[in-house]
């Protein structure tokens, strides 16, 4: 397998996002850089709207974590309730 990943702007938001990220995804990887914040995990990684919006503590559109992404690496799947990122065998 490959490692996948996303990166997002270091903001208030981002982090947030990053809590979720890590508790829905207990094996990723967390590495803070200046003005970014790069996750990684082995296969999959996923980002449920549902956990996001309960670290938000509002209503959250997975399409806003476009307005913090970076980059990615990955193949994308994205509904209205999660984006994920996840390599083919």
């Amino acid at each position: 397998m490959s490692k996948v990943y996303l990166a997002l702007q270091d903001n208030d938001l981002s982090r947030y996002i990053v809590e979720a990220i890590e508790e829905d995804n207990p094996s990723v990887t967390v590495n803070y850089q200046p003005a970014m914040i790069r996750i990684e995990n082995e296969g999959r990684l996923v980002v449920r709207r549902e956990t996001v919006e309960e670290k938000l503590g509002r209503d959250w559109d997975v399409q806003e974590l476009h307005l913090n992404l970076i980059t990615l690496g990955g193949n994308v799947d994205e509904d209205d309730d999660e984006l994920s990122l996840s390599w083919n065998r």
